[in-house]
Protein backbone atom coordinates (compact mmCIF):
# COMPACT_ATOMS: atom_id res chain seq x y z
CA UNK A 1 0.00 0.00 0.00
CA UNK A 2 1.62 3.12 -1.25
CA UNK A 3 1.44 6.20 1.28
CA UNK A 4 0.74 9.73 0.31
CA UNK A 5 2.39 12.58 1.73
CA UNK A 6 -0.69 13.35 4.66
CA UNK A 7 0.29 9.20 5.87
CA UNK A 8 3.58 9.97 6.15
CA UNK A 9 3.30 13.45 8.19
CA UNK A 10 0.15 11.55 10.21
CA UNK A 11 2.73 8.95 10.87
CA UNK A 12 5.91 10.82 11.62
CA UNK A 13 4.38 13.26 13.32
CA UNK A 14 2.18 11.10 15.99
CA UNK A 15 5.58 8.71 16.17
CA UNK A 16 7.90 12.40 17.00
CA UNK A 17 4.84 13.75 19.09
CA UNK A 18 4.94 10.03 21.79
CA UNK A 19 8.69 10.06 22.31
CA UNK A 20 8.82 14.10 22.71
CA UNK A 21 5.90 13.54 25.71
CA UNK A 22 7.44 11.06 27.19
CA UNK A 23 10.71 11.98 27.12
CA UNK A 24 9.25 15.74 28.70
CA UNK A 25 7.60 13.77 31.53
CA UNK A 26 10.72 12.14 32.69
CA UNK A 27 13.31 14.62 32.72
CA UNK A 28 13.06 14.98 36.23
CA UNK A 29 13.55 11.36 37.65
CA UNK A 30 16.09 11.74 40.96
CA UNK A 31 16.18 7.69 41.91
CA UNK A 32 14.49 4.53 41.80
CA UNK A 33 11.04 5.16 42.74
CA UNK A 34 11.00 8.02 39.95
CA UNK A 35 12.43 5.79 37.05
CA UNK A 36 10.93 2.60 37.98
CA UNK A 37 7.34 3.49 39.99
CA UNK A 38 7.27 7.11 38.33
CA UNK A 39 7.77 8.52 41.92
CA UNK A 40 4.23 7.20 43.49
CA UNK A 41 2.64 9.83 41.70
CA UNK A 42 0.31 8.43 39.33
CA UNK A 43 -3.30 9.63 39.43
CA UNK A 44 -6.53 6.97 38.68
CA UNK A 45 -7.53 7.65 34.62
CA UNK A 46 -3.69 7.56 33.84
CA UNK A 47 -3.55 4.32 35.53
CA UNK A 48 -6.41 3.14 33.87
CA UNK A 49 -5.31 3.97 30.78
CA UNK A 50 -1.89 2.79 31.01
CA UNK A 51 -3.07 -0.65 32.06
CA UNK A 52 -5.46 -1.12 29.12
CA UNK A 53 -2.70 0.11 26.25
CA UNK A 54 -0.54 -2.40 27.85
CA UNK A 55 -2.81 -5.11 27.52
CA UNK A 56 -4.10 -4.17 24.15
CA UNK A 57 -1.70 -4.45 21.12
CA UNK A 58 -0.93 -5.93 18.32
CA UNK A 59 -1.12 -9.69 19.51
CA UNK A 60 -4.95 -8.66 19.98
CA UNK A 61 -5.53 -6.70 16.61
CA UNK A 62 -4.07 -9.76 14.66
CA UNK A 63 -4.12 -12.45 17.06
CA UNK A 64 -7.77 -11.88 18.89
CA UNK A 65 -9.41 -10.62 15.48
CA UNK A 66 -7.85 -14.06 14.24
CA UNK A 67 -9.76 -16.24 17.02
CA UNK A 68 -12.32 -13.90 16.08
CA UNK A 69 -12.28 -14.61 11.94
CA UNK A 70 -12.42 -18.75 12.98
CA UNK A 71 -15.54 -20.17 12.21
CA UNK A 72 -15.15 -22.63 15.78
CA UNK A 73 -14.52 -19.71 18.54
CA UNK A 74 -15.37 -16.62 16.87
CA UNK A 75 -16.83 -14.12 19.85
CA UNK A 76 -16.22 -16.52 22.74
CA UNK A 77 -12.34 -15.40 22.64
CA UNK A 78 -13.94 -12.28 24.52
CA UNK A 79 -14.23 -14.45 27.42
CA UNK A 80 -10.14 -13.24 27.75
CA UNK A 81 -11.74 -10.10 28.29
CA UNK A 82 -14.77 -10.11 30.36
CA UNK A 83 -13.33 -12.40 32.67
CA UNK A 84 -10.15 -10.47 32.99
CA UNK A 85 -12.63 -7.23 33.93
CA UNK A 86 -13.86 -9.57 36.83
CA UNK A 87 -10.39 -10.57 37.76
CA UNK A 88 -9.82 -6.74 37.55
CA UNK A 89 -12.46 -6.73 40.31
CA UNK A 90 -10.95 -9.10 42.57
CA UNK A 91 -7.16 -7.07 41.95
CA UNK A 92 -8.93 -3.42 43.25
CA UNK A 93 -10.83 -4.91 45.88
CA UNK A 94 -8.10 -7.67 47.48
CA UNK A 95 -4.54 -8.02 45.81
CA UNK A 96 -3.64 -4.26 44.99
CA UNK A 97 -4.68 -3.11 48.79
CA UNK A 98 -2.15 -5.46 50.48
CA UNK A 99 0.40 -4.78 48.05
CA UNK A 100 0.46 -0.71 48.36
CA UNK A 101 0.28 -1.40 51.96
CA UNK A 102 3.66 -3.27 51.76
CA UNK A 103 5.45 -0.65 49.55
CA UNK A 104 7.02 -3.27 47.04
CA UNK A 105 8.87 -2.39 44.07
CA UNK A 106 8.08 -5.84 42.16
CA UNK A 107 5.21 -8.28 42.53
CA UNK A 108 8.46 -11.07 43.28
CA UNK A 109 9.27 -8.45 46.05
CA UNK A 110 6.29 -10.06 48.09
CA UNK A 111 7.16 -13.44 48.35
CA UNK A 112 10.43 -12.65 50.19
CA UNK A 113 8.34 -11.08 52.93
CA UNK A 114 5.89 -13.71 52.75
CA UNK A 115 8.40 -16.47 52.46
CA UNK A 116 11.78 -16.64 51.46
CA UNK A 117 14.44 -14.87 49.39
CA UNK A 118 14.64 -18.55 47.35
CA UNK A 119 11.03 -18.24 46.27
CA UNK A 120 11.75 -14.34 45.13
CA UNK A 121 14.29 -15.20 42.90
CA UNK A 122 12.66 -18.27 41.37
CA UNK A 123 9.62 -15.81 40.57
CA UNK A 124 11.89 -13.35 39.25
CA UNK A 125 13.65 -15.70 36.96
CA UNK A 126 10.69 -17.08 35.59
CA UNK A 127 8.96 -13.78 34.85
CA UNK A 128 11.83 -12.43 32.94
CA UNK A 129 12.63 -15.59 30.86
CA UNK A 130 8.82 -15.63 29.64
CA UNK A 131 8.84 -12.12 28.94
CA UNK A 132 11.57 -12.22 26.91
CA UNK A 133 10.85 -15.40 25.49
CA UNK A 134 7.13 -15.87 25.47
CA UNK A 135 5.45 -11.89 25.62
CA UNK A 136 7.87 -9.20 24.16
CA UNK A 137 8.52 -11.64 21.15
CA UNK A 138 4.95 -12.28 20.48
CA UNK A 139 3.97 -8.04 20.84
CA UNK A 140 6.98 -7.97 18.31
CA UNK A 141 6.35 -10.38 15.95
CA UNK A 142 2.30 -9.43 16.05
CA UNK A 143 3.66 -5.73 15.37
CA UNK A 144 5.67 -6.96 12.47
CA UNK A 145 3.44 -8.94 11.15
CA UNK A 146 0.68 -6.15 10.84
CA UNK A 147 3.19 -3.90 9.23
CA UNK A 148 4.02 -6.81 6.92
CA UNK A 149 0.48 -7.39 5.80
CA UNK A 150 -0.53 -3.72 5.72
CA UNK A 151 2.58 -2.58 3.90
CA UNK A 152 4.52 -5.15 2.80
CA UNK A 153 7.67 -4.66 4.88
CA UNK A 154 10.12 -7.60 5.89
CA UNK A 155 9.25 -9.44 9.04
CA UNK A 156 12.88 -8.30 10.51
CA UNK A 157 12.36 -5.08 9.17
CA UNK A 158 9.24 -4.87 11.13
CA UNK A 159 10.40 -6.47 14.49
CA UNK A 160 13.45 -4.27 14.68
CA UNK A 161 11.66 -0.98 14.18
CA UNK A 162 9.53 -1.49 16.27
CA UNK A 163 11.77 -2.59 19.09
CA UNK A 164 14.65 0.25 18.87
CA UNK A 165 11.82 3.02 18.43
CA UNK A 166 9.72 1.63 21.70
CA UNK A 167 12.58 0.72 23.69
CA UNK A 168 15.00 3.40 23.14
CA UNK A 169 12.47 6.18 24.91
CA UNK A 170 11.87 3.24 27.50
CA UNK A 171 15.71 2.89 28.31
CA UNK A 172 15.76 6.50 28.86
CA UNK A 173 12.27 7.58 30.61
CA UNK A 174 11.51 4.55 33.11
CA UNK A 175 7.82 4.18 34.19
CA UNK A 176 6.69 7.90 33.83
CA UNK A 177 7.54 7.93 30.17
CA UNK A 178 5.85 4.26 29.78
CA UNK A 179 2.31 5.54 31.36
CA UNK A 180 2.50 9.01 29.17
CA UNK A 181 2.69 6.95 26.00
CA UNK A 182 0.51 4.55 27.16
CA UNK A 183 -1.93 7.10 27.52
CA UNK A 184 -1.55 8.81 23.92
CA UNK A 185 -0.93 5.12 22.39
CA UNK A 186 -4.13 3.97 24.27
CA UNK A 187 -6.43 6.68 23.29
CA UNK A 188 -5.01 6.18 19.63
CA UNK A 189 -5.98 2.80 19.57
CA UNK A 190 -9.28 2.71 21.46
CA UNK A 191 -10.32 5.42 18.46
CA UNK A 192 -8.89 3.51 15.73
CA UNK A 193 -10.14 0.08 16.43
CA UNK A 194 -13.38 1.80 16.89
CA UNK A 195 -13.83 3.76 13.18
CA UNK A 196 -12.49 0.09 11.90
CA UNK A 197 -15.68 -1.52 13.46
CA UNK A 198 -17.70 1.46 12.17
CA UNK A 199 -16.35 1.35 8.13
CA UNK A 200 -16.82 -2.82 8.67
CA UNK A 201 -20.34 -2.54 9.78
CA UNK A 202 -20.84 -0.24 6.83
CA UNK A 203 -19.66 -2.00 4.62
CA UNK A 204 -21.45 -5.37 5.49
CA UNK A 205 -24.77 -3.40 5.20
CA UNK A 206 -25.15 -2.55 9.20
CA UNK A 207 -25.21 -3.74 12.36
CA UNK A 208 -28.78 -6.01 11.24
CA UNK A 209 -26.78 -7.36 8.70
CA UNK A 210 -23.89 -8.42 10.67
CA UNK A 211 -25.86 -10.03 13.55
CA UNK A 212 -27.81 -11.90 10.59
CA UNK A 213 -24.61 -13.33 8.69
CA UNK A 214 -22.44 -13.79 11.85
CA UNK A 215 -24.60 -15.12 13.96
CA UNK A 216 -23.04 -18.49 14.48
CA UNK A 217 -19.44 -16.64 15.31
CA UNK A 218 -21.42 -14.59 18.12
CA UNK A 219 -21.56 -16.99 21.29
CA UNK A 220 -19.45 -16.63 24.06
CA UNK A 221 -21.05 -19.88 25.49
CA UNK A 222 -19.35 -22.88 23.60
CA UNK A 223 -20.38 -26.60 24.27
CA UNK A 224 -18.26 -28.65 27.06
CA UNK A 225 -16.29 -30.33 24.67
CA UNK A 226 -14.74 -27.89 22.82
CA UNK A 227 -11.18 -27.90 22.00
CA UNK A 228 -10.53 -24.81 22.99
CA UNK A 229 -13.05 -22.37 25.02
CA UNK A 230 -15.41 -24.56 26.57
CA UNK A 231 -18.11 -23.42 29.14
CA UNK A 232 -16.78 -24.97 32.21
CA UNK A 233 -13.36 -23.42 31.77
CA UNK A 234 -14.58 -19.95 31.18
CA UNK A 235 -16.90 -19.88 33.93
CA UNK A 236 -15.45 -22.38 36.42
CA UNK A 237 -12.14 -23.34 35.79
CA UNK A 238 -8.69 -22.25 34.21
CA UNK A 239 -9.82 -19.04 32.34
CA UNK A 240 -9.61 -17.78 35.91
CA UNK A 241 -6.14 -18.68 36.26
CA UNK A 242 -4.50 -16.83 33.41
CA UNK A 243 -6.69 -13.68 34.48
CA UNK A 244 -5.84 -13.74 37.83
CA UNK A 245 -2.09 -14.01 37.23
CA UNK A 246 -1.70 -11.44 34.47
CA UNK A 247 -3.57 -8.47 36.21
CA UNK A 248 -2.86 -9.27 39.96
CA UNK A 249 0.36 -11.18 40.04
CA UNK A 250 2.33 -9.93 37.22
CA UNK A 251 4.65 -7.22 36.60
CA UNK A 252 3.97 -6.00 33.44
CA UNK A 253 0.68 -5.13 34.57
CA UNK A 254 0.40 -4.48 38.29
CA UNK A 255 3.51 -1.97 37.81
CA UNK A 256 1.69 1.06 36.68
CA UNK A 257 -0.55 0.07 40.15
CA UNK A 258 1.93 -0.05 42.05
CA UNK A 259 2.87 3.70 41.18
CA UNK A 260 -0.63 4.86 42.52
CA UNK A 261 -0.82 7.92 44.82
CA UNK A 262 -2.36 5.84 47.41
CA UNK A 263 -4.34 2.99 47.68
CA UNK A 264 -8.01 4.56 46.51
CA UNK A 265 -6.36 6.25 43.16
CA UNK A 266 -4.88 2.31 42.55
CA UNK A 267 -8.21 0.73 43.05
CA UNK A 268 -9.98 3.17 40.56
CA UNK A 269 -7.47 3.13 38.18
CA UNK A 270 -7.81 -0.71 38.18
CA UNK A 271 -11.90 -0.39 37.99
CA UNK A 272 -11.60 2.17 35.35
CA UNK A 273 -9.43 -0.16 33.06
CA UNK A 274 -12.00 -2.90 33.86
CA UNK A 275 -14.62 -1.00 32.23
CA UNK A 276 -12.73 -0.74 28.96
CA UNK A 277 -11.71 -3.96 28.75
CA UNK A 278 -15.34 -4.83 28.41
CA UNK A 279 -15.58 -2.78 25.38
CA UNK A 280 -13.03 -4.22 23.64
CA UNK A 281 -14.49 -7.25 21.99
CA UNK A 282 -16.05 -4.85 19.95
CA UNK A 283 -13.61 -2.91 18.05
CA UNK A 284 -10.97 -6.73 17.83
CA UNK A 285 -13.38 -9.51 17.59
CA UNK A 286 -16.15 -7.91 15.66
CA UNK A 287 -13.62 -7.02 12.83
CA UNK A 288 -12.52 -10.27 12.60
CA UNK A 289 -15.75 -11.48 12.34
CA UNK A 290 -16.41 -8.62 9.91
CA UNK A 291 -13.32 -9.80 7.66
CA UNK A 292 -14.46 -13.33 7.49
CA UNK A 293 -18.09 -12.05 6.05
CA UNK A 294 -16.12 -9.80 3.58
CA UNK A 295 -13.36 -10.99 2.90
CA UNK A 296 -12.98 -14.77 3.94
CA UNK A 297 -11.96 -16.21 0.72
CA UNK A 298 -8.78 -14.63 0.03
CA UNK A 299 -7.90 -15.12 3.88
CA UNK A 300 -5.58 -18.21 4.57
CA UNK A 301 -4.41 -17.52 7.63
CA UNK A 302 -6.87 -15.89 10.22
CA UNK A 303 -4.21 -13.66 12.04
CA UNK A 304 -4.07 -11.65 8.55
CA UNK A 305 -7.97 -10.80 9.21
CA UNK A 306 -7.69 -7.30 10.82
CA UNK A 307 -4.58 -6.32 8.69
CA UNK A 308 -6.75 -7.15 5.07
CA UNK A 309 -9.65 -5.14 6.67
CA UNK A 310 -7.71 -2.40 6.96
CA UNK A 311 -6.56 -2.64 3.43
CA UNK A 312 -9.85 -3.00 2.08
CA UNK A 313 -11.55 -0.26 4.14
CA UNK A 314 -9.15 2.81 5.06
CA UNK A 315 -10.14 5.75 3.07
CA UNK A 316 -7.14 7.60 0.85
CA UNK A 317 -4.79 9.62 3.70
CA UNK A 318 -5.56 7.93 6.75
CA UNK A 319 -3.49 4.75 6.23
CA UNK A 320 -0.54 7.38 8.20
CA UNK A 321 -2.92 7.57 10.95
CA UNK A 322 -3.85 4.23 11.73
CA UNK A 323 -0.49 2.61 11.05
CA UNK A 324 0.77 5.12 13.69
CA UNK A 325 -2.05 3.62 16.09
CA UNK A 326 -1.04 0.40 15.23
CA UNK A 327 2.64 0.86 15.78
CA UNK A 328 1.88 2.48 18.94
CA UNK A 329 -0.21 -0.14 20.30
CA UNK A 330 3.03 -2.34 19.80
CA UNK A 331 4.80 0.29 21.72
CA UNK A 332 2.49 1.10 24.25
CA UNK A 333 3.08 -2.94 25.21
CA UNK A 334 6.47 -3.59 24.66
CA UNK A 335 7.43 -0.17 26.73
CA UNK A 336 5.59 -1.71 29.42
CA UNK A 337 7.25 -4.85 29.23
CA UNK A 338 10.78 -3.52 28.50
CA UNK A 339 10.20 -1.36 32.15
CA UNK A 340 8.43 -4.34 33.79
CA UNK A 341 11.21 -6.75 33.34
CA UNK A 342 14.31 -4.07 33.89
CA UNK A 343 12.90 -3.38 36.93
CA UNK A 344 12.26 -7.42 38.30
CA UNK A 345 16.11 -7.90 37.09
CA UNK A 346 17.12 -4.87 39.19
CA UNK A 347 15.30 -4.98 42.02
CA UNK A 348 15.43 -8.65 42.76
CA UNK A 349 18.44 -9.68 41.12
CA UNK A 350 21.18 -6.71 40.88
CA UNK A 351 20.24 -4.94 43.96
CA UNK A 352 19.86 -8.27 46.31
CA UNK A 353 22.73 -10.55 44.98
CA UNK A 354 24.78 -8.00 42.17
CA UNK A 355 25.71 -5.05 44.29
CA UNK A 356 23.75 -4.85 47.38
CA UNK A 357 25.25 -1.35 48.42
CA UNK A 358 24.83 0.46 45.21
CA UNK A 359 23.91 3.65 45.02
CA UNK A 360 20.68 5.41 43.65
CA UNK A 361 22.34 6.66 40.72
CA UNK A 362 24.38 3.14 39.69
CA UNK A 363 20.66 1.78 39.98
CA UNK A 364 18.74 3.56 37.59
CA UNK A 365 21.85 3.26 34.93
CA UNK A 366 21.34 -0.21 35.38
CA UNK A 367 17.64 -0.54 34.51
CA UNK A 368 18.38 1.74 31.57
CA UNK A 369 21.28 -0.82 30.50
CA UNK A 370 19.38 -3.91 31.45
CA UNK A 371 16.44 -2.40 29.22
CA UNK A 372 18.89 -1.79 26.15
CA UNK A 373 19.79 -5.30 26.66
CA UNK A 374 16.51 -6.99 26.70
CA UNK A 375 15.10 -5.54 24.11
CA UNK A 376 17.89 -6.38 21.41
CA UNK A 377 17.28 -10.43 22.71
CA UNK A 378 13.88 -9.93 21.79
CA UNK A 379 14.32 -8.78 18.60
CA UNK A 380 16.53 -11.76 17.85
CA UNK A 381 14.12 -14.07 19.52
CA UNK A 382 10.87 -12.50 17.96
CA UNK A 383 11.35 -14.59 14.54
CA UNK A 384 10.87 -17.85 16.29
CA UNK A 385 7.41 -17.11 17.08
CA UNK A 386 6.58 -17.65 13.30
CA UNK A 387 6.80 -21.66 13.87
CA UNK A 388 3.82 -21.61 15.94
CA UNK A 389 0.62 -23.11 14.13
CA UNK A 390 -1.83 -22.87 16.47
CA UNK A 391 -2.06 -18.36 16.25
CA UNK A 392 -0.22 -15.97 18.02
CA UNK A 393 -3.07 -15.50 20.75
CA UNK A 394 -2.91 -19.31 21.76
CA UNK A 395 0.66 -19.26 21.45
CA UNK A 396 0.65 -16.16 24.16
CA UNK A 397 -1.91 -18.05 26.49
CA UNK A 398 -0.94 -21.66 25.98
CA UNK A 399 2.69 -21.14 27.30
CA UNK A 400 2.69 -18.99 30.08
CA UNK A 401 0.90 -21.88 31.49
CA UNK A 402 4.31 -23.38 32.46
CA UNK A 403 4.43 -20.76 35.63
CA UNK A 404 0.90 -19.23 35.58
CA UNK A 405 -0.58 -22.04 38.06
CA UNK A 406 1.92 -22.93 40.45
CA UNK A 407 2.18 -18.92 41.04
CA UNK A 408 -1.35 -18.24 41.59
CA UNK A 409 -1.78 -21.32 43.98
CA UNK A 410 1.60 -19.68 45.93
CA UNK A 411 -0.17 -16.31 46.52
CA UNK A 412 -3.52 -17.71 47.11
CA UNK A 413 -2.17 -20.34 49.82
CA UNK A 414 0.06 -17.64 50.98
CA UNK A 415 -2.54 -15.16 51.48
CA UNK A 416 -5.28 -17.84 52.97
CA UNK A 417 -2.74 -20.28 55.40
CA UNK A 418 0.27 -18.67 57.43
CA UNK A 419 1.55 -22.54 58.01
CA UNK A 420 2.17 -22.47 54.50
CA UNK A 421 6.36 -22.94 54.75
CA UNK A 422 8.75 -21.16 51.54
CA UNK A 423 9.58 -24.97 51.07
CA UNK A 424 6.00 -25.75 49.31
CA UNK A 425 5.72 -22.37 47.61
CA UNK A 426 9.36 -22.88 45.95
CA UNK A 427 8.56 -26.63 45.00
CA UNK A 428 5.27 -25.88 44.11
CA UNK A 429 6.08 -23.30 41.69
CA UNK A 430 8.70 -25.83 40.06
CA UNK A 431 6.69 -28.73 39.69
CA UNK A 432 4.41 -26.46 37.37
CA UNK A 433 6.08 -27.06 34.42
CA UNK A 434 6.46 -30.99 34.70
CA UNK A 435 2.81 -31.35 35.55
CA UNK A 436 1.44 -29.03 32.58
CA UNK A 437 4.14 -30.06 30.35
CA UNK A 438 2.82 -33.59 30.92
CA UNK A 439 -0.46 -33.08 30.22
CA UNK A 440 -0.05 -31.28 27.29
CA UNK A 441 1.73 -34.05 26.24
CA UNK A 442 -0.13 -36.88 27.56
CA UNK A 443 -4.07 -35.71 27.31
CA UNK A 444 -3.42 -33.49 24.32
CA UNK A 445 -7.18 -33.31 23.35
CA UNK A 446 -8.94 -31.49 26.21
CA UNK A 447 -8.82 -27.53 26.16
CA UNK A 448 -5.44 -26.15 27.40
CA UNK A 449 -7.85 -24.18 29.99
CA UNK A 450 -8.30 -27.95 31.79
CA UNK A 451 -4.75 -28.35 31.79
CA UNK A 452 -4.21 -25.13 33.18
CA UNK A 453 -7.00 -25.85 36.37
CA UNK A 454 -5.89 -29.80 36.42
CA UNK A 455 -2.22 -28.27 37.28
CA UNK A 456 -3.45 -25.83 39.47
CA UNK A 457 -5.49 -28.83 41.55
CA UNK A 458 -2.29 -30.99 42.16
CA UNK A 459 -0.12 -28.04 43.53
CA UNK A 460 -2.61 -27.06 45.81
CA UNK A 461 -2.78 -30.67 47.05
CA UNK A 462 0.93 -30.70 47.17
CA UNK A 463 1.11 -27.53 49.00
CA UNK A 464 -1.11 -28.94 51.58
CA UNK A 465 0.47 -31.98 51.98
CA UNK A 466 3.66 -30.12 52.28
CA UNK A 467 2.61 -27.78 54.81
CA UNK A 468 0.76 -30.58 56.76
CA UNK A 469 4.29 -32.25 57.58
CA UNK A 470 6.03 -29.38 57.66
CA UNK A 471 4.19 -26.34 58.59
CA UNK A 472 5.71 -22.72 59.07
CA UNK A 473 6.29 -22.18 62.92
CA UNK A 474 6.08 -18.32 63.02
CA UNK A 475 3.78 -16.59 60.75
CA UNK A 476 5.85 -14.28 58.08
CA UNK A 477 5.80 -10.56 59.38
CA UNK A 478 4.76 -8.49 56.14
CA UNK A 479 6.61 -4.73 56.32
CA UNK A 480 3.49 -1.72 56.45
CA UNK A 481 5.06 0.80 54.30
CA UNK A 482 1.35 2.71 53.67
CA UNK A 483 -0.70 3.26 56.74
CA UNK A 484 -3.49 4.76 55.38
CA UNK A 485 -6.88 3.15 55.87
CA UNK A 486 -7.63 0.41 52.68
CA UNK A 487 -10.92 -0.01 53.44
CA UNK A 488 -12.99 0.02 50.26
CA UNK A 489 -14.68 2.82 49.88
CA UNK A 490 -18.43 3.08 48.37
CA UNK A 491 -17.47 4.31 45.35
CA UNK A 492 -15.04 1.44 44.68
CA UNK A 493 -17.85 -0.87 45.79
CA UNK A 494 -20.40 -0.10 43.45
CA UNK A 495 -18.36 0.18 40.81
CA UNK A 496 -17.43 -2.78 41.25
CA UNK A 497 -20.93 -4.17 41.60
CA UNK A 498 -21.44 -2.23 38.55
CA UNK A 499 -18.96 -4.01 36.15
CA UNK A 500 -20.24 -7.44 37.66
CA UNK A 501 -23.35 -6.69 36.42
CA UNK A 502 -22.41 -5.51 32.55
CA UNK A 503 -20.94 -8.33 32.69
CA UNK A 504 -23.46 -10.88 33.00
CA UNK A 505 -25.57 -8.51 30.66
CA UNK A 506 -22.96 -9.31 28.16
CA UNK A 507 -23.04 -12.76 28.81
CA UNK A 508 -26.50 -12.95 28.14
CA UNK A 509 -26.45 -10.72 24.90
CA UNK A 510 -23.98 -13.10 22.86
CA UNK A 511 -25.25 -16.58 24.81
Amino acid sequence: MDFTLLDLIAFIGFILFVVAVSLYVSRDEKDSEDYFLAGRSLSWWVIGISLVASNISTEHFVGMAGQGFREDIGMAVASFEWIGALALVIVALYLLPRFLQSGIYTIPQYLEYRYDRKTRTLLSIFMLVFYVMITIATVLYAGAFALKEIFDTSLITGIWLIGLTGGLYTVYGGLKAVVWSDVIQGAALLIGGAFITYLGMKELGGLHQFIELSDGRLHTVLPLDHPTLPWLAVFFGGMWIPNLFYFGLNQFITQRTLGAKNIAEGQKGVLFGASIKLIIPIIIIFPGIIAYELYGDEIANGDAAYPVLITHLLPAGLTGAFFAALFGATMSTLDSLLNSAATIFVIDIYKPFINPDGSQKQIVRTGRIVTFILMILACLWAPVVNQFEGGLYLFLQLYWGFIQPGVVAVFLMGFLWKKVPSGAAFWGMLLNIPIYGALLFFIPNIAFLHHMAITFVLIMIFMTIFTRLRPQQHPSEIPIFNQSDHKNSRLVKNWSIAILIATICLYIIFF
